[in-house]
């Protein structure tokens, strides 16, 4: 065809191709149920995503079909789906991410590292309750993917939504903070929801080890790991600079064994950090004791700093993202740090 007959022939016909994209437009929120216009692909089954502020959204299940009830937050994370979702620290949580299509390089094998840790994930399982996304790409491409993110989420049972608008249900979340959801997969939203608040459990007990594991036995220096939801890479940051790693649960009675360690290093971990109230006295009795560093890394930061007599707080919305500003007060430096933390020191 002469190129100003191939021209004429698109030309003519610019609303049926607006109409077809259209169509396919993002879902909206509302408080009532959506079936009419929203991204379900053929064969797949409706999702809603109910806020309790009384918000719903309603696209297409692409996880298993299964309902669950969280707190919703939100990751502005432009990469890295596995290791967020692997996460011990989004524990009870329905994980939206912000970046707008997810899943298009698949999930990875389980191959694990020299340390015996899993080489691509934050821990052995998907820890978050649920997540919602604006495109789920259903093909993926990656050299070393294995299988496709709704593979992933239906083999671990964890339910998932696509053709949500992200950015309004990021609006709402941050204009009145982090609220309860739920999301459910079916053709019309549950009606009683039994909204439980996962902050209200001891969420560090559920994602800490249950004993003693020790990572690099050969290491020259003994880093004691308080466990209260530690991700993988932390431990193999620690081994790969050459320190043996007992990771202890997040209750273990450390301080009996303080002669024992070089340093003691407390994980990030999921929840309120007020449950921990083991840990925080073991801390105050160390403070006293030991001669040797303490550092504390998220939630380890927040209950060094109950141990030492601060409070802490809930922010409105946290702080969720591998591109997060923060400025050094001493140098005015600003730097971009990762994060994922709900509470702070007051």
């Amino acid at each position: 065809m002469p190129l100003l007959a191939a021209l004429a022939t698109i030309k003519s016909a610019p609303m049926k191709r607006a109409a077809g994209v259209m169509a396919r437009s993002l879902a909206s929120a509302t408080e009532k149920p959506l079936t009419a216009h929203y991204p379900v692909a053929a064969g797949s089954l409706t999702a809603h995503l109910q806020l309790r502020s009384g918000e719903t959204f309603t696209g297409g299940s692409f996880g298993a079909p299964v309902s669950t009830v969280g707190e919703t937050v939100f990751t502005t994370s432009l990469v890295g789906y596995p290791e967020s979702m692997t996460d011990p620290s989004y524990r009870g949580q329905l994980l939206v991410f912000t970046q707008p299509l997810v899943g298009n390089y698949g999930v990875p094998g389980r191959d694990r590292d020299a340390f015996g840790l899993l080489r691509h994930f934050e821990s052995e399982a998907i820890q978050c309750r649920g997540i919602v996304v604006g495109d789920y790409a259903t093909k993926y491409s990656h050299w070393n993917a294995v299988e496709s993110l709704a593979q992933w989420c239906q083999r671990e049972g964890i339910p998932a939504i696509t053709g949500v608008d992200t950015r309004a249900l990021v609006h709402i979340l941050r204009g009145q903070g982090s609220t309860l959801g739920s999301l459910n997969v079916g053709a019309t939203k549950t009606e009683a929801v039994d909204w439980v608040d996962p902050n209200a459990d001891n969420l560090v007990a559920q994602a800490s080890t249950d004993g003693v594991r020790v990572f690099n036995p050969d290491g020259d220096v003994h880093v004691a790991l308080i466990d209260c939801g530690v991700k993988y890479n932390i431990i193999r940051s620690l081994c790969a600079q050459g320190a043996r790693v007992s990771l202890l649960p997040w209750n273990h009675r450390f301080v009996d064994e303080l002669s024992t360690y070089d340093g003691i290093f407390i994980s990030n971990g999921p929840g309120s950090p007020t449950h921990c109230t083991e840990t925080v006295e073991q801390l105050r009795q160390a403070y006293a004791l030991y001669q040797r560093p303490i550092f504390g890394i998220c939630m380890g930061n927040q209950l060094m700093g109950l141990a030492a007599g601060i409070n802490v707080y809930k922010m409105p919305f946290g702080n969720r993202g591998h591109n997060q500003p923060a400025v050094d007060l001493t140098t005015g430096k600003c730097v971009i740090t990762s994060q994922n933390h709900g509470y702070a020191l007051d």
